[in-house]
């Protein structure tokens, strides 16, 4: 190891020399130095006992890194290390570090020969005293490993016994009986209580309540209205005559119709259709002509809701009317009649930006979050509104589009929103881990609506998150204990804007930051519209693996859908933890109308998602299904012992986002091949050198650990467009495959914004290089190695 002189981040033969050389040079072999005699003989007695130690601790095991220590021979390439045999990485199935575990199926076979030197020297009684030594020491492990051999398929067999007494506790008319217990309660302050009460009577140790005082948005007195002055009939948001305002029979969806944190007043001004304000749609429209103080009727679905209005901003629309595509969700007839709500708060209090809202926090004047007068109306309005000729029953859907009248459409458009100060709760519990108490896993659900009064939308959240609390504490009152500390949250103020779970990850940034492991979402198990299961780039491997295998049984059993699972945007992707401090993310959920098309329509509350558990699951086999998935990615995340993360997953999806977009470059390019290169060889069977007992020494897998963590944290981008997850990895929808900041740059007219996105993804790339580089030095821990 003397001629070593460390890892150099450039290259990845040297990379494998150091990995080849420490596993060697840990074995002591004496072929190194023959010209060393005692060095020798003692390396050899070494030898033997490590040799002897691996049998007896694994016996009958398959060698999955297998080294073959041959003599020196002489190479005329001086780049060539001499003991350094032409080895190849081999990719791991799972891409993990699974031998840096206690692995009961491995065993290492070695091929020596012993040097000449060794055989004579020595006297005879150090002879007779190392032999005796060594009868002594054979003994001594064979009792010891054979006891250690006999007890290890237990532990392998503890873990899937576990896996399956939690999944199995998990089922469908326990989380109904918990939904409608929790549908009793009416206000918020009676849910946190009694949710808090819930956990400690099921184990949860530390049951802390939180509140916090932030700036609510709410409905006027009465709901907002919008009037064609061609024909001065006055609409409510639904579509229905204002006439009819004060039937009980939606009267709340009127009130609760609204943009929260919009600009307020009244503006007259003409409609123009700007479809779902592609970038071709702009362009048109500003080719044709003057837009501004007009209104907007925008499509949603395709792209982030916040990004599309503050390009109509720019632009100088005075305001926007939002409605939803009847062809993106022909299944669902009653919408046109529908009014729905839309949130503008990218997240948290919008008087404490990237601050905790506690009670000496300064306040930031920031009532409005828009220029844009912003109002969701229904579909049949729109159609009124565009002039769209009518539709065909039976025959295929046409889009709703202007048909070009005889005169302009004006309207008034009058929205009377309020903000104020309110409070919003958080109910957070934890269950201790034994080996890295100070790594969470965290688990977040959610107990507030949209449309006051109802319960059905959250409850099926709390209703899951509870019935697994109930099923892990269970094993943990028998004495199990996870190996990280699991954190179970509630969250206040969701659909505002992810208010509670911003506030609490705010005032606990410092700790989240170095502890947080991975953040698991139960926000909406069973949605009616909108994306599917979501997983970050490192977690996709174990969210895809766990719903195949979950979602058979569920089929096989009761007839589940397929779960369709990616890395793209969703809400999960803009919450605190995944969007603000990269922590790797999943979420698991059945949508009953996942069009990749209409992606971004679960930005939109509608009323019928009140009665959801009555309408799309009356049985409550999907809950249970997402339950019992989410309660195996928690015991995974929180019990292996190296972290199911994938770095050659996060690589090769950079290449895939880099292989077609027009704006790649050279250098790009080759610094993505390179990152997936290192990546390749840092979870290939050549860097996991088991044989050597410092790598199953604690620290240096919690620092595998903590590296395989961050890698996320490279690609956290300060200021992205508006709507756009920090965390550049997450992407819009199949249709843009690149990244989707790169995508956002070339829209803009100014070629600054181009080659700052681009120095984003070259310094990101960079940044997770010289992560991986990091996790391979953790190889190279040689004590006599000076440079390490």
């Amino acid at each position: 190891m003397g001629d070593m002189q460390g890892f150099h981040p450039g290259s990845l033969l040297e990379a494998k020399r150091m990995a080849y050389r420490k596993v060697c040079a840990s074995r002591g072999s004496a072929a190194i130095s023959q010209d060393l005699e005692s060095e020798g003989l003692q390396m050899a007695s070494l030898d033997m006992e490590w040799e002897m130690e691996k049998e007896l601790e694994e016996p009958g095991g398959l060698d999955h890194f297998q080294l073959e220590h041959r003599p020196m021979e002489t190479s005329s390439s001086g780049a060539m290390d001499p003991d350094l045999e032409p080895i190849q990485p081999s990719a791991s199935p799972h891409g993990r570090f699974q031998r840096l575990q206690e692995d009961p199926n491995y065993t290492s076979h070695f091929s020596r020969t012993m040097p000449k030197s060794q055989r004579r020297s020595g006297a005879c009684i150090a002879k007779y005293l190392l032999a005796g030594a060594g009868v002594f020491f054979v003994g001594l492990l064979i009792g010891l490993y054979t006891h250690r051999a006999e007890k290890q398929p237990e532990i392998s067999n503890q873990s899937t016994d576990l896996l399956e007494r939690v999944v199995q506790s998990i089922t469908a008319e326990k989380i109904q009986a918990l939904q409608r217990e929790f549908q009793a309660t009416t206000s918020e302050e009676d849910r946190v209580k009694g949710l808090a009460q819930k956990w400690e009577e099921l184990g949860l140790k530390n049951v802390q309540l939180s509140s916090y005082n932030v700036l609510l948005s709410h409905p006027g007195p009465r709901p907002n209205t919008i009037v064609d002055m061609t024909t001065k009939h006055c609409y409510l948001p639904s579509g229905h005559s204002c006439d009819t305002w004060g039937n009980p029979s939606y009267s709340t969806e009127q009130l609760f119709a609204m943009a929260t944190y919009s600009a307020v007043g009244t503006l007259e001004a003409e409609v123009v259709d700007v479809q779902y304000g592609s970038s071709e749609d702009l362009r048109r429209i500003r080719a044709e002509m003057n837009v501004t103080n007009k209104i907007a009727v925008l499509k949603l679905g395709q792209a982030p809701l916040l990004y599309m209005l503050s390009r109509l901003a720019e632009m100088g629309f005075g305001g926007s009317l939002l409605y939803v595509e009847p062809c993106d969700v022909i299944t669902e007839q009653e919408i046109w009649w529908k009014a729905f709500g839309v949130t503008l708060n990218p997240g948290g209090d919008p008087s404490t930006p990237d601050y905790p809202s506690t009670d000496r926090s300064y306040r930031a004047d920031r009532r409005n979050l828009t220029s844009l007068l912003v109002q969701p109306i229904s579909t049949s309005l729109a159609k009124v509104l565009l002039y769209a000729p009518a539709m065909d029953i039976g025959r295929p859907c046409v889009p709703l589009a202007m048909t070009p009248p005889s005169e302009r459409k004006i309207v008034n458009l009058t929205i009377g929103s309020r903000t104020s100060y309110g409070k919003v709760h958080n109910v957070v519990g934890y269950l201790r881990g034994k080996i890295n108490p100070d790594r969470y896993v965290l688990v977040g659900g959610r107990h507030s609506s949209w449309y006051e009064g109802t319960a059905a939308d959250w409850s099926g959240s709390a209703a899951a998150v509870t019935q697994i609390i109930e099923s892990i504490t269970a094993q943990a009152r028998a004495g199990w204990q996870p190996d990280r500390t699991i954190v179970f949250c509630s969250w206040g103020g969701s659909a505002l804007g992810n208010i509670g779970s911003f506030e609490w990850g705010e005032e606990n940034r410092l700790v989240l930051e170095s502890r947080a492991v991975a953040y698991v979402s139960l926000h909406s198990p069973v949605r009616p519209r909108g994306p599917q299961s979501t997983a970050s780039p490192s977690l996709l491997q174990l969210a895809s693996d766990i719903g195949k295998k979950q979602v058979k049984s569920c089929t096989e059993a009761k007839g589940c859908p397929d779960l369709n699972v990616s890395s793209l945007q969703s809400p999960v992707a803009l919450d605190f933890f995944s969007s603000h401090l990269a922590v790797p993310a999943l979420e698991f959920a059945f949508s009953a109308n996942p069009t990749e098309r209409a992606r971004f329509l679960s930005e939109a509350f509608f009323p019928s998602e009140s009665l959801l558990a009555e309408t799309l699951d009356p049985a409550f086999r999907l809950h249970e299904a997402v339950a019992k998935m989410t309660a195996e990615a928690i015991l995974r995340l929180s019990t292996d012992p190296v972290l199911p993360f994938y770095p050659l997953d996060i690589a090769l999806d950079i290449q895939n986002k880099l292989k077609d977009d027009p704006l790649s470059r050279p250098d790009l390019l080759a610094a993505a091949a390179s990152l997936r290169d290192n990546s390749s060889f840092f979870q290939s069977e050549i860097m996991r050198p088991a044989n050597d007992p410092k790598e199953r020494d604690p620290s240096h897998v919690r620092m595998l650990n903590d590296v395989l963590r961050d890698l996320e944290k490279s690609f956290l981008v300060s200021s992205p467009p508006p709507g756009f997850s920090r965390n550049i990895l997450y992407g819009l929808n199949t249709q843009t495959p690149g990244f989707a900041i790169l995508k956002a740059a070339q829209e803009e007219p100014d070629r600054s914004s181009v080659d700052q996105s681009l120095s984003q993804v070259s310094n990101s790339i960079s940044s997770a290089e010289k992560l991986v580089y990091s996790g391979l030095e953790l190889f190279e821990n040689d004590p006599e190695d000076s440079s390490y």
